[in-house]
């Protein structure tokens, strides 16, 4: 099996366990079940990234960063959420910029090579996914902070 196999099959399980943690209920069983694997898979794809790279230095400088800062938010939001620190936000903040990062070094790779993709500038692949990821995780981690406020 090659490196880009295990990177390929790394990134399909990132994608579709991110979504899975997002859209489960969240507390024991299966978010943090779902969430480890999603750690699992980005820390895959960040290593193999990295050899990746490797083929194509410096010119994959950039991608091997936000590869970086999204497996640093990911330990971030774990971490956090293991020392049972108390509230979400960070935890939801940090796991949605994992994510964003991912996304963003996928479409700043391969956006070029994609169906109707391939007709945008190039700076959108890096701008895109920040510009519909953010709103919603501010929306996660405002809603969260709501339903977790006792009323005064």
């Amino acid at each position: 099996m090659s490196i880009l196999t295990v990177h390929v099959a790394a990134a399909l399980v990132a994608i579709v366990t991110g979504i899975a943690a997002m859209l489960t209920h969240k507390g024991p069983g299966r978010h943090p079940r779902v969430g480890r694997w999603y750690l699992g898979a980005l820390l895959v794809v960040f290593a193999t990234a990295c050899v990746l790279a490797g083929f194509r230095w410096p010119t994959d400088l950039p991608l091997v960063l936000v590869g970086g800062i999204g497996v640093a938010a990911a330990l971030y939001g774990f971490v956090f959420r293991q020392l049972h620190r108390p509230g979400d936000v960070p935890h939801i903040v940090a796991m949605g910029v994992s994510y964003i990062a991912m996304l963003t070094a996928f479409y700043v790779d391969n956006g070029p090579h994609l169906p109707v993709w391939q007709l945008l500038p190039a700076w959108t692949f890096w701008v895109l996914p920040s510009v519909v990821g953010v709103p919603l995780v501010i929306r996660a981690a405002l809603r969260r902070k709501r339903s977790t406020t006792a009323p005064v």
